[in-house]
């Protein structure tokens, strides 16, 4: 693997990066939302092997007090090589001075997040636009 990083958004072509969140699998994104949410978001980081998109996430931040990672990706002929835990690295290693970090994932990768040091909360709460969904899927408890 030669990966090349990038935080330059102008390298990415937003149709294989929603592709590569289909496939990861992260969802249905569409390629202008996330044109629109990686360019709103104060840190990136992108991976490419031999010009192929293969790896992506983000981070929201404030300069001070939280960044939130989300969006972590990585392509399935990809997992399992330490790219995802690189992946991570970079986007942490961008928040550094932030008083807390927080993580948003696809339920079920929590114990890989663990393992990079993140630990679960007991006050996260969210509002899904289809709360329904969000329940069978696993990213909402009952109240």
């Amino acid at each position: 693997m030669s990966i090349v990083w990038t935080d330059d958004l102008a390298a990415v072509d937003w149709n294989e990066l929603s592709a590569l969140y289909r496939i990861a699998p992260l969802g249905n994104k569409a390629p202008a939302d996330l044109a629109l949410v990686f360019g709103n978001s104060m840190f990136r980081a992108v991976a490419f092997d031999e010009g192929r998109l293969i790896g992506a996430g983000r981070a929201l931040a404030d300069g001070r007090d939280c960044a939130h990672l989300c969006d972590v990706a990585v392509h399935p002929d990809y997992q399992g090589r330490g790219l995802g835990r690189d992946l991570v690295a970079r986007l942490l290693a961008r928040c550094r001075g932030h008083r807390k970090i927080i993580l948003y994932a696809v339920p079920g990768k929590e114990g890989f997040y663990a393992r990079l040091g993140f630990r679960g909360m007991a006050t996260a709460m969210a509002i899904f636009d289809d709360q329904v969904s969000a329940y069978r899927r696993g990213y909402l408890t009952a109240p």
